[in-house]
């Protein structure tokens, strides 16, 4: 069932990219696994997943070394500074850089252990006061100082939209995203490492490839509701 859920899933990715005249490898799926079991995740793996999304840390640490070797993680959820030396190296993205300071503590730990680590700059397209991220017009500026630190690079943006009963309502917080997107890099702040803009998930996901995402996050669409469970129990 899982493996069908994801399936069915990539294939609407792929129809949005193509009536958008894109190509689907353009376009990741990010399979969004926060508060599932190894055992979903792996159901999901089987389906040819490799890209898994957490919001937690501890959720995170403690599934990765019961799964597959080859697993792409990305911590897509609000991080906090003390949790840093424990995420950093151990994920290929990190999407929600969402202030300086933060950047500070990742270019820190970043340092200490000889690597460079890559980041989204967290956008709050919508100016929700309950989301975390830059106002789109401050943005820039915090690209151009976060990218002077050597062991961050900044690989593109990433939004949360609002929750809508229709995909379509959030076009244009989409949109916005994207021309700012494109902005920063015709300005070249962010000196060529940007390549990926983050948004999308079970209810909008189609939308945001049509304007331009080149990562989706899908929880629900692929594992169903959440589960209010600890890891472990």
């Amino acid at each position: 069932m899982l493996e069908e859920q994801y399936r069915e899933i990539r294939e609407r990715v792929d129809a949005a990219c193509l009536r958008a005249g894109r190509k689907p490898e353009e376009v990741t799926l990010i399979a969004v696994s926060k508060t599932k079991p190894a055992e979903m995740i792996q159901q999901v793996y089987h389906a040819g997943a490799r890209d898994f999304g957490e919001n937690r840390v501890q959720e995170l640490l403690e599934k990765e070394p019961l799964l597959p070797g080859d697993i792409r993680w990305h911590m897509i959820g609000h991080l906090q500074t003390n949790k840093v030396r424990q995420i950093v190296g151990k994920v290929c993205l990190i999407h929600s850089v969402d202030t300086l300071h933060l950047a500070e503590e990742i270019q820190k730990e970043s340092e200490k252990r000889g690597i460079c680590t890559d980041i989204l700059l967290e956008v709050n397209a919508a100016r929700e006061e309950s989301k975390y991220g830059f106002f789109l017009e401050e943005a820039e500026e915090a690209a151009v100082r976060i990218g002077q630190m050597p062991n961050v690079r900044i690989r593109g943006l990433m939004t949360i939209a609002p929750l809508v009963r229709c995909g379509e309502e959030n076009r244009e917080v989409f949109r916005n995203l994207y021309k700012l997107y494109v902005d920063m890099k015709t300005k070249n702040i962010d000196n060529g490492t940007m390549t990926e803009l983050s948004m999308g998930m079970t209810g909008d996901f189609e939308t945001a490839v049509e304007e331009g995402a080149t990562m989706v996050r899908v929880g629900t669409g692929i594992f169903g509701a959440r589960q209010k469970r600890e890891i472990g129990k």
